[in-house]
């Protein structure tokens, strides 16, 4: 096993700090959007791949991965309006930690990068890899244009 980092380009969101961080904080508020295709859009780069029976609270959701079974991720760590921290915790051949990062420019913008470190076998890594780095760039283009309210 090895630890791989992966990071996303910075991404520019037009909303302040405090209300990103509010809204991606509580996985309910992701739920609507990732049941009306967001995923597939996520996980078309991934042959084979296919996420269903997504469901969430506040602090985790679970779903099915094709081939896989049951996984869940979790919110383990709030910084307010800096920092939230998202480990995997089951069901999935890679064990992970998410950080979204917020850095705020003014009052109506926020900077966003996100860093993933990925525990992988040698084989997982050669597989999916080069997929972990353009699925964490395309996680962040989803997740600067939601609609933050």
């Amino acid at each position: 096993m090895s630890l791989e980092k992966y990071t996303s380009n910075t991404k520019l969101i037009n909303q302040n700090e405090q209300v990103v961080f509010n809204y991606l904080s509580n996985f309910q508020n992701l739920s609507a959007y990732l049941n009306s295709g967001l995923i597939e859009k996520i996980t078309e780069k991934v042959p084979g791949i296919k996420i269903t029976d997504f469901s969430s609270d506040q602090d985790s959701c679970k779903f099915n991965i094709t081939g896989m079974g049951l996984a869940e991720i979790r919110i383990v760590n709030r910084e307010p309006f800096k920092t939230i921290k998202v480990e995997s915790s089951g069901g999935l051949p890679l064990s992970f930690m998410f950080w979204i990062q917020l850095i705020p420019v003014d009052s109506f913008q926020t900077k966003m990068r996100l860093t993933l470190h990925a525990e992988m076998s040698m084989m997982i890594k050669m597989m999916a890899g080069s997929k972990l780095e353009e699925g964490i760039d395309k996680l962040a283009d989803t997740l600067s244009i939601l609609p933050y309210q």
